[in-house]
């Protein structure tokens, strides 16, 4: 038994995250093939049946994994979001909710034929669209912030919401077989006060505690993030433990409130956070499809594949119409978010416990509620996960996908080194504090954004999705570094870089965890680039294939493949020139003088574009 149960969860740890690598390697939601491993795995092989061999655990540890993911979700929403989309916001979780639950309930009982209990169960079951698909989705799609603000709030708030309503529908209705209507709503409605009442108090209250724990240094550093963590639980179990599933309302309550109180090490633990949600994610989805048993699949039917296909086409599109009326929401996002609605765990987990449930409380048609919210979850996880990030383009709500350059520091040379990547057809975004050093950069034509990148001003006005790299190249070798340790987390420590600093080698340098990939090479610090420039260097774009051979100094600088792929040449990495698309490089003097030598001459060269990534 023991034996079983550890190769189960190894099992699932391994393939959860080699689904997370394929969907990465192949450009796909993460969440279809880890679909497609639970169901190999499950209904298809019958190699293992997960509530079979954990039997009575599954259950609370799926809530417990549950509560992590929601309380990582809340520490995602940001209150200053709601300056530009809180109209929506608002009309998306207090009418577009019931207004989901009321068409879902329709479409259940008038096209799948189920009874007007159990309907309005899967009604219910069905409003949540939850964080455990949506997150990774706009992680790949690169949302603009508004749009991405809607989804996000949608569905981490409605996820604990809809999850208690449907625990109250299930109770009240087997209830109801043992009592009066009356005696069983009036039951209900008390443990759900007392439940949601409690666990809501403590999700405001105990992150205002630990706060005053950490500011008053009454918790070592290496407590912050399991004291953060217990807390959540703790906040969870208190709520489950008086009625299922209001300990969800806490748990995001939680994380909402810590996120919008400036407490210290928030940062440290949204990293090891994002990488257990990352972990739990793929395991409770491999579980929950691998549970399904052949009989269920058996039992999909043409009533229920219609039935997906309304709620899927009309029930949300219509819901998140009527809800947005008079808001201030554009007809794109409208568009948008009427058609992104996936299911995910929460939806799962509870479909399993309330089909088998009313089967047993005297509803015969409950064992169809598994079938039909499965149906629904792998559909929208498959065609919303598949449109979402081409819909987005189409509808101008998301960038065009190509990978550009964030540039801290404006200088002659990065200067130069932005107007050659731009007439390249490569996105550039020139930063700096000082107004004085962009305006040169405006003149040539160049985006710019006068911000400190540290400040939280910077944190809400930066927008990473046209980016895939940053380079720093300030004079300040320390500034650059902390720079790239900023943004390593988001970007990927080997897509940030530093020009060298003045001792970049050796015993001296900083340790590579605690700065940038260098750019150029060893020796190009930030003097030697200016001195460069001042003497007459300049950038120019040369095809790969058509490169000149000249015995005149030069450095190659930046590479873009044929298919757009954009790369900084470093000396920390072995990198291959392209034998096709462009290479950047910087020329000295003699071969420079060939071409204008200003920048406004710079600006009129004919630089190669290069077709876009598909």
């Amino acid at each position: 038994m023991e034996d079983t149960i550890l190769l189960l969860v190894v099992g699932v740890a391994v393939a959860g995250v080699f689904g997370q690598w394929l969907g990465w390697r192949l450009k796909l939601p993460a969440i279809i093939p880890l679909l497609v491993i639970g169901a190999i795995a499950g209904p298809i092989a019958g190699i293992v049946k997960p509530s079979d061999a954990l039997g009575e655990v599954m259950r609370p540890a799926i809530g417990m994994a549950v509560a992590i993911i929601v309380f990582e979700g809340g520490l995602n929403l940001n209150l200053r979001e709601l300056r530009s989309a809180g109209s929506g916001v608002l009309r998306l979780v207090a009418v577009a909710l019931p207004l989901n639950w009321l068409f879902g309930t329709l479409a259940a009982h008038y096209v799948a034929g189920l009874s007007w209990p159990v309907a309005i169960l899967v009604g219910a079951i069905l409003v949540v669209t939850g964080p455990t698909v949506i997150m990774p989705l706009l992680r790949q799609a690169r949302l603009e912030p508004r749009s991405a603000a809607f989804l996000k709030w949608e569905a981490i708030v409605n996820d604990p919401i809809g999850a208690t309503i449907t625990l109250l529908v299930l109770s009240f209705l087997t209830l109801s077989t043992t009592m009066s209507s009356g005696d069983a709503a009036l039951q209900l409605a008390w443990r759900t006060l007392l439940g949601g009442g409690i666990a809501a108090a403590l999700g405001l209250a105990v992150p205002i505690g630990i706060r005053t724990l950490f500011r008053r240094d009454l918790a070592p550093e290496y407590l912050k993030t399991p004291i953060l963590l217990a807390g959540a639980l703790g906040v969870y179990a208190a709520g489950e433990a008086i009625q299922p599933e209001t300990g969800l309302v806490g748990a995001t309550l939680f994380g909402v409130v810590l996120a919008n109180i400036d407490v210290t090490g928030l940062q440290e633990l949204r990293r090891f956070k994002e990488s257990l949600t990352v972990f739990l994610v793929s395991g409770l989805f491999i579980l929950l499809t691998a549970n399904i048993d052949r009989e269920t699949v058996m039992m999909l039917s043409w009533p229920i594949a219609a039935t997906t296909a309304a709620i899927l086409f009309i029930a949300r599109p219509l819901a998140i119409g009527l809800a947005t009326l008079g808001a201030r929401v554009s007809w794109a996002e409208r568009l948008l978010v009427g058609w992104i609605g996936p299911r995910g765990v929460v939806a799962a987990a509870i479909a399993g416990v309330a089909g088998e449930r009313l089967a047993k409380a005297g509803y015969p048609d409950a064992r169809l509620v598994l079938p039909l919210v499965f149906a629904v979850i792998a559909s929208t996880v498959l065609l919303h996960g598949l449109s979402l990030a081409p819909l987005a383009r189409r509808l101008k709500l998301a960038s065009g996908g190509r990978g550009g350059l964030l540039i801290v520091g404006a200088s002659a040379w990065t200067i130069g080194l932005g107007e050659a990547l731009q007439g390249s057809g490569i996105p550039v975004l020139m930063v700096d504090r000082s107004a004085n050093a962009l305006r040169a950069a405006r003149l040539a034509g160049l985006p710019t954004l006068r911000v400190e990148v540290l400040s939280l001003v910077g944190e809400e006005v930066i927008d990473l999705r046209e980016f895939e790299h940053l380079l720093a190249a300030t004079p300040d070798d320390a500034y650059n570094a902390l720079v790239c340790t900023r943004f390593a987390p988001e970007l990927g420590r080997e897509r940030v870089y530093q020009i060298a600093p003045d001792e970049s080698t050796g015993r001296h340098a900083a340790a590579r965890e605690w700065r940038g990939k260098i750019a150029i090479g060893f020796d190009m610090v930030h003097q030697r680039l200016s001195d460069l420039m001042q003497g007459g260097a300049a950038f120019l774009v040369e095809r790969a294939d058509q490169r000149a051979v000249s015995e005149e100094p030069s450095w190659p600088i930046a590479s873009i493949s044929a298919g757009g792929e954009f790369a900084i040449v470093s000396p920390e990495q072995d990198m291959a020139l392209p034998s096709e698309g462009a290479i950047i490089v910087l020329h000295q003097p003699v071969l420079a003088s060939a071409a204008p030598r200003s920048r406004r001459g710079l600006a009129r060269l004919r630089w190669p574009r290069l077709k876009a990534r598909a």
